[in-house]
């Protein structure tokens, strides 16, 4: 397989510091699932944009979808950590936030794919729901988190009315249609919570379907086009002029990102996904991962 290409370095968002009056600047930020889809590019983001500003530890249990490919291109750098750990387990949560002094979490981790949790229903409120809470309470015990943000889905707002399509706000009532979309909007329910009742800074960052390389689609070789399915194809669209107003454009267009994805398939994604069961250290292209970085 090949290395990232300088595409993918070089397509990283390039942005300036912006520190907010009054909210306490992070210093050391766990990223849960940060060798998944999503989370791995937000990890290489936040170490390729800002430097040594941030010490950055990736806290994955290495389960379907993720690689620590991922984050190869960032790996060896000084201010970057990754922990193999499972959010379910409070000992394996606990010494992560201690061992690295951790004042900021963002939450990814989750399993996904709403095709998965139609069959496996019972694993995505236990990973979803539980795993949530208990990276909730562990914070709440500890005592030292500054920021908090969980990442949820679209998906929790349900479908819109094709015959009559409005765009979601971000106040909309929440009508989760599948099990995996209810597992985060149960997920949202005990953020809410934990953020009246105990008064942890909690933010709830709602993610949007991503075509991007790197991430792990559940499809065959081929793709073809297929009628609607009876459920979960219908319209999701929510209303985005809240993140224009805050300068936010886009910047790649479905064709070319499409295009894009389908390319770094072809070249690249063979190998990307080893499976890691039972594996007693983690490898990635031959490098060991420092013991004192896998629970």
């Amino acid at each position: 397989m090949h290395a990232y290409s300088d595409t993918l370095t070089d397509g990283m968002i390039r942005s300036e510091h912006t520190q907010l009056n009054g909210v306490p600047v992070p210093k050391s930020v766990l990223v849960t699932g940060g060798a998944g889809f999503i989370g791995g590019w937000f990890v290489r983001h936040l170490l390729q944009t800002y430097g040594d500003r941030y010490a950055v530890t990736c806290f994955d249990n290495l389960d379907y979808c993720a690689s620590v490919n991922k984050f190869k291109a960032v790996s060896q750098l000084s201010n970057f950590h990754f922990v193999r750990g499972n959010v379910c387990t409070p000992k394996d949560v606990e010494n992560a936030l201690r061992n690295y002094h951790i004042d900021s979490i963002v939450h990814f981790a989750a399993r996904s794919h709403v095709d998965t949790s139609l069959n496996d229903s019972l694993s995505f409120t236990q990973t979803n729901v539980i795993g949530t809470q208990v990276l909730l309470e562990v914070a709440r015990e500890q005592g030292s988190i500054r920021r908090f943000i969980h990442v949820s889905t679209d998906e929790v707002y349900g479908e819109n009315d094709a015959q009559n399509p409005t765009a979601f706000t971000e106040e909309q009532s929440l009508h989760p249609t599948n099990p995996y979309s209810a597992s985060k909007a149960a997920t949202e329910m005990i953020i809410q919570a934990y953020r009246k009742s105990f008064h942890i800074p909690l933010i709830i960052r709602k993610s949007f379907d991503a075509c991007i390389p790197m991430g792990h689609y559940e499809s065959d070789n081929w793709i073809e086009f297929v009628a609607d399915r009876p459920v979960n194809d219908d319209m999701y669209w929510t209303d985005d002029s809240k993140l224009r107003a805050l300068g936010w454009t886009q910047r790649t267009n479905f064709d070319e990102a499409l295009r894009a994805t389908v390319d770094w398939y072809c070249r690249d994604s063979e190998g990307f996904w080893p499976n890691y069961e039972g594996l007693g250290s983690t490898f990635f292209d031959g490098d060991v991962i420092a013991e004192d970085d896998y629970i």
